[in-house]
């Protein structure tokens, strides 16, 4: 995650409640939200050395700021997101153009069905994990696993707080997993389980998990994550690991933190 697509939180806000987050009597400190932004933002551009492309702010989409969910991005193709929501959904146009204009294939799902990006599919080199039930629709994976020559396995996220896999799901660049046992159900506990050895696996505390220690950001052996998750910090600094934390409370608002904030662009 060397390069980066992110977009400056001017219009962010809580202006509607689609997720457990998000609530209109917890507005949001503009002002606080915009210096939370910038450190992050600082901490990946000056720090680790990442690249940012920086989508244009709208007036009226004030969730343009999470990223990640604008689509997927693989090799020079870009699937662009089909949001559950309607006020999500206003979104999707205005992405679709940015990856056109630089340069990407565009590629877009059947209308059917509902697909939120890069919030509900990651994964690994070998294997990829797609989130769905929440947001997404299990019948998107087929279709992009073919389209992209991987093995992607869905796992069903069962509690609504967690409700895109980037919020209980944090694959790191050793090979190691950072996630919540808890938000997913039984077939997708064991898939995980399966599938990342348990020298491998950190199961997240549940009071770290609510403060979004998954929704982390890694390049290299850097991991950038929300202030507030000593017991995390401990684990990955053992695995060898130097943890970046950053206060993002303002975010978690309205449902994201640090890996929502960006979208991998390589």
């Amino acid at each position: 995650m060397s390069r980066l697509l992110v977009c400056p939180p001017d219009f962010f806000g809580v202006e509607y409640e689609i997720n457990p987050w998000m609530r209109l009597s917890n507005q949001v400190d503009h002002k606080r939200a915009v210096s939370q932004w910038q450190t992050l933002m600082g901490i990946l551009e000056q720090d680790l050395g990442a690249v940012l492309e920086r989508l244009s702010p709208i007036p009226g989409l004030p969730d343009l700021v999470f990223t990640a969910n604008a689509g997927l991005v693989v090799g020079r193709t870009a699937v662009v997101s089909h949001f559950r929501y309607p006020e999500r959904q206003r979104e999707e146009a205005h992405s679709g153009h940015w990856f056109h204009e630089h340069g990407y294939d565009v590629m877009t799902i059947d209308a059917g069905l509902h697909f939120e990006g890069a919030g509900d599919l990651l994964g690994f080199p070998n294997v990829w994990f797609g989130g769905y039930r929440q947001r997404s629709d299990v019948g998107v994976y087929p279709i992009l696993s073919e389209r992209f020559h991987r093995e992607i396995i869905p796992l069903e996220l069962v509690d609504s707080r967690f409700y895109h896999l980037d919020t209980c799901f944090c694959p790191l660049s050793g090979g190691e997993l950072l996630y919540f046992p808890d938000a997913f159900d039984g077939n997708g506990r064991q898939a995980i389980t399966k599938r990342i050895p348990d020298e491998l696996r950190f199961a997240v505390p549940s009071g770290e998990a609510v403060t979004f220690a998954c929704n982390a950001v890694c390049i290299g052996n850097h991991v950038v994550l929300p202030d507030g998750c000593p017991t995390t910090q401990d684990w990955l600094h053992r695995r060898g690991y130097i943890t970046h934390p950053v206060q993002l409370d303002e975010f978690i608002k309205s449902g994201g933190a640090a890996k929502c904030l960006t979208l991998a662009l390589d």
